[in-house]
């Protein structure tokens, strides 16, 4: 019986790029029936929730009431806003790209990848799957690195930005001029942003809707928490420099705490990258020591169908552990 490596050197490399591919659907499936995905929406649910008691004054009332029907409006154009399309989520990592240049840059990316494996391994197998890995597989990782780079700088100078604003609503600067402060002193990202908000104003939309917009842009809690309390006070009034003096103190606690959250949980991510490396390490002294009896794992049928499975595990296994150390405040 012919041997199956002879006849296809590249197979397992292809099936491994395709079984880690379904891994990370599978994990994502996963993660959705999570109770803490479920304890999530379950509070979104509760905070549109409009009180039913009358207690105290009838102005209280009304005020109690106009605040949560703005809250029922914030999230349902948060619930309707859910589709992500591709120019948002080029957006939202910064950059300045068309759909035409992403595709262009996905399909060189596949074409690179998919000609080193080819030159690799001399299979045409190997190569197909480095080019679905590098044209569908690289580009929506370096997008969501970009993103998760640019939310970072983003939460980091948020707080900074709402003290001036405060300040500026203090000494009776108003709030439009106050963005404007912000779009031309801040930092990147924070200043584009801010010059966004201030342009479409320009355009007739009012203030509420502009920061509402940023949070498509930037879909943070910090960011939401800013959009509630500027839509809030621009439907039902209320001293909005003491609003963001709390929510300047609030963002402060929050970034204090995920500091110590980090913190605390480097052991664990210390253990998972131990874990992680330690099969390499142990393959790659094996190779130095005894090169005749790890070869068997490349070698033969029942080696490389192993080698792929492991690969497919430990996989699943590291980013559960991902999850389990990835706390949400």
């Amino acid at each position: 019986m012919p041997d199956l490596g002879a006849l296809l050197p590249g197979l397992p490399i292809a099936t491994g790029l395709v079984g880690v591919a379904v891994a990370l659907m599978t994990y994502a499936g996963i993660i959705a029936l999570l109770p803490g995905e479920r304890r999530a929406n379950r509070r979104l649910k509760l905070i549109a929730v409009t009180p039913t008691t009358a207690s105290g004054r009838g102005g209280g009332v009304n005020r109690r009431d106009q605040v949560a029907k703005t809250l029922s409006e914030i999230e349902a154009k948060a619930k309707g806003a859910t589709k992500v399309t591709l120019e948002l989520k080029i957006a939202r990592a910064g950059l300045d790209w068309s759909k035409r240049t992403y595709w262009t840059f996905a399909g060189g990316s596949g074409f690179v990848v998919g000609f080193i494996l080819f030159l690799m391994t001399d299979s045409p197998f190997a190569a197909l799957g480095g080019v679905f890995f590098g044209s569908l597989g690289l580009p929506p990782l370096l997008l969501r690195r970009l993103r998760l780079r640019r939310v970072a700088k983003f939460n980091k100078e948020l707080p900074n930005a709402v003290d001036v604003v405060v300040r500026g609503i203090k000494t009776g600067i108003p709030v439009g001029d106050c963005f404007r402060m912000v779009s031309r002193e801040a930092e990147e990202p924070l200043r584009s942003e801010f010059r966004t908000i201030v342009e479409t104003q320009a355009l007739g939309l009012s203030l509420g809707e502009a920061v509402s917009r940023l949070h498509e842009r930037v879909p943070t809690a910090e960011v939401n928490f800013f959009s509630i309390v500027i839509n809030i006070q621009q439907q039902s009034g209320g001293n909005l420099s003491e609003a963001l003096n709390n929510l300047s103190r609030v963002l402060r606690d929050r970034a204090k705490m995920r500091g110590k959250i980090q913190a605390m949980s480097m052991e664990a991510k210390a253990s998972a990258s131990i874990i992680a490396a330690l099969p390499f390490g142990v393959a790659g002294i094996t190779t130095l020591t005894s090169p005749d009896y790890i070869s068997l794992l490349w070698t033969t049928d029942a080696g490389k169908i192993a080698l792929v499975g492991s690969a497919i595990w430990m996989t699943l296994g590291i980013l559960v552990i991902k999850k389990m150390i990835a706390f949400e405040i």
